[in-house]
């Protein structure tokens, strides 16, 4: 009785308040794409993945956040120029100068000077279906995937992007899945790992695609294919799964965490890391066995990766992190 008294009330507030004062029209508010801002405290700042460009560290986060280290990691710096102040969430380079990242409102960016400047390759202000990770095979052909099975695929870096048709899966009409991460294959493949276990595997970058069902029924927010040939792929509580015949039959590896897996890197002495939420990393030297540790500050860890030296590469919600296993 009280909730019908409660809304008739408000019904007749309205009423004579449009009663009282004239219609307005009503005006939606203008989205416009502007200069991410510089800040002291950038540093600290959510960063959600990383790259090496030649020895160069480039991290890209919440707010157009695009942080350059040229020490290693010991130092981080915001980039000269980033001419949108949406959210970065993946970057790719192929080498020390030419790179691209992606991120909210369908935003693609590309850069020829190692992320000291950027411009706009793509937008889509009509709706925001972000992007969720890129990744480029060469100078001219990448892929980025995001939110509602979004897949664009360029074949002349970047100067045009085209959908490309994800398969359809379990009977539906077509794969509506969330596609979170990129990672590429021994001899040219292309996997993207998405939600209920799913992964998409290309052949020939970006125009199909073909599924690949774990059996899992959580989201794969990483994976990798390590140097022996097995596919890795982590996500929800703590969940890695490893294949050795090319996703065909899958193993679920013993983590002792419930922290959800961010990132998986193999480094150059063959170790695997991975990042996850709480404060945990992870670490194996067989890809079958993983230790691990969780950080005093209990950082959620975003990504891992590594130098070509080997030093280990760690973003959190609160900024790039120089992690000692």
């Amino acid at each position: 009785m009280l909730k019908s008294k409660f809304s008739l009330t408000l019904l007749v507030l309205c009423g004579v308040q449009a009663i009282a004062q004239p219609a307005t029209p009503v005006v939606k508010p203008t989205l416009e794409i502007r200069a991410a801002d510089k800040r002291g405290d950038a540093a600290k700042s959510l960063m959600l993945s990383a790259a090496v460009a030649g020895k160069r560290i480039v991290a890209v986060g919440e707010r157009a956040t695009v942080l350059l280290s040229d020490d290693g990691g010991a130092h981080y710096r915001q980039a000269q120029r980033v001419p949108v102040s949406s959210t970065l969430t993946g970057v790719s380079f192929v080498n020390e100068h030419l790179g691209w990242a992606v991120g909210h409102w369908g935003v693609i960016l590309n850069t020829t000077d190692g992320g000291e400047n950027w411009t706009v390759q793509r937008t889509d202000m009509s709706t925001d279906q972000p992007l969720l990770d890129v990744h480029f095979m060469d100078d001219q052909h990448g892929v980025a995937v995001g939110l509602w099975s979004l897949i664009l695929y360029t074949q002349d870096g970047g100067k045009t992007w085209l959908k490309g048709d994800p398969p359809a899966t379990d009977g539906a009409r077509r794969f509506d899945l969330n596609l979170y991460h990129l990672f590429a294959g021994a001899v040219g493949e292309l996997f993207a790992s998405a939600e209920k276990g799913k992964i998409l595997r290309s052949t020939d970058a970006g125009l199909s695609w073909a599924v690949i069902d774990t059996g899992y029924k959580g989201s794969l927010w990483s994976g990798i294919l390590s140097r022996d040939g097995a596919l890795l792929v982590g996500g929800l509580r703590g969940t890695i799964l490893r294949s050795d015949d090319q996703g065909k039959t899958w193993q679920n590896l013993k983590t002792d965490s419930t922290s959800s897996v961010t990132g998986l890197s193999q480094l150059p002495d063959g170790r695997i890391v991975g990042a996850a939420l709480d404060g945990v990393s992870l670490e194996s030297k067989d890809g079958h066995n993983f230790s691990v540790k969780r950080s005093s500050e209990g950082d959620a860890f975003t990504w891992v990766g590594s130098m070509v030296d080997g030093q280990v590469v760690w973003m959190s919600r609160n900024g790039p992190v120089r992690l000692q296993r």
